[in-house]
C-alpha cells in the first residue's frame, strides 16, 4: 500500500461521518486533524471512548462536529475542553445517549454495537504493505475492527514487512483493516506520541484563548491557515 498525502488520507472522512477517535495518549492524528479542519468537512459524530481532549474541543469548536458520545472533553490540567463546553452551553452540540433502559422483568439487554464510518489515529510506523505498527496500544485494534474504513498517519516507514518481524509483529495492526496511510512525523503534536511527552505549554495557551470566540479563531489563523500557507 503507497502513502499518500494528508488531503488524500482523510478524503473517506466525508460530511456527516461516525467517526472514532482516540483517547489523548493513544496516538491522535492532530496533522490530520488540522487538515481536515481545513477542508471544511461538516455535520461530524464522534465516538471518544473512553474520552477525548484537543482533538474533540477543535472539530467542535470549528464546527465540524455536531455530536459526541464521549465520558469527557478534557484538556487535562488545563481544564474541560472550552470550545465543548461552550457548544453546550449554546445548544450547537449532541450529547449521544448511550443508555439503554431496563424494564422490569426484562431477561437480556441487548446493546447494538457501534459501526463507525471511519476509525482515525497516528501510528509510530507502517511498511509498504500496509500494516501499521501500533504496539500496545491494543484499543486501536477495536476501532480499526469496528469501522468500515481506517485511516492512519505514521511517522515514519519501516523497510521491510512488520508481520515478518518476530519482536514487533505482535504490536502490528494488519493491512486487512487499513484503508489509507499518510506519512506525518510527528503527527500527533501537540499531543503525546510514543517518543515525545504532550506540550504542556500548548495546551495551557490553547485553553486560554478558546475561552472566548476571537481567541479560538486567533488560534486557528496561527495554527492551521499559517500551516496551509507554509
Amino acid at each position: 500500500m503507497s502513502t499518500v498525502a494528508l488531503d488524500q488520507a482523510i478524503e473517506p472522512i466525508r460530511d456527516g461521518a461516525l467517526l472514532a477517535i482516540p483517547p489523548d495518549y493513544s496516538g491522535v492524528a492532530m496533522a490530520a486533524t488540522r487538515a481536515l479542519i481545513r477542508c471544511g468537512v461538516r455535520g461530524l459524530r464522534l465516538v471518544a471512548l473512553p474520552q477525548s481532549g484537543l482533538q474533540a474541543d477543535l472539530l467542535i469548536g470549528a464546527g465540524l462536529a455536531v455530536e459526541i458520545e464521549t465520558a469527557a472533553v478534557t484538556l487535562g490540567e488545563a481544564g474541560i475542553g472550552p470550545r465543548f463546553a461552550a457548544a453546550l452551553g449554546a445548544g450547537t452540540l449532541r450529547i449521544k445517549d448511550a443508555t439503554c433502559p431496563v424494564q422490569p422483568g426484562d431477561p437480556i439487554v441487548l446493546i447494538p454495537a457501534i459501526r463507525p464510518d471511519v476509525a482515525f489515529f497516528h501510528a509510530p510506523m507502517a511498511d509498504a504493505q500496509g500494516n501499521v505498527w501500533i504496539g500496545r496500544r491494543r484499543e486501536l485494534v477495536s476501532l480499526a475492527h469496528a469501522a468500515a474504513e481506517t485511516v492512519v498517519t505514521v511517522d515514519r516507514l519501516y523497510d521491510g514487512n512488520l508481520l515478518e518481524d518476530e519482536i514487533l509483529a505482535a504490536g502490528v495492526l494488519p493491512a486487512l483493516y487499513v484503508t489509507r496511510i499518510a506519512l506525518a512525523p510527528g503527527g500527533t503534536w501537540p499531543l503525546q506520541s510514543s517518543t515525545a511527552a504532550t506540550d504542556a505549554a500548548h495546551i495551557a495557551e490553547y485553553a486560554r484563548l478558546a475561552r472566548t470566540d476571537a481567541g479560538f479563531a486567533a488560534y486557528l489563523d496561527r495554527f492551521l491557515r499559517a500551516a496551509q500557507a507554509a
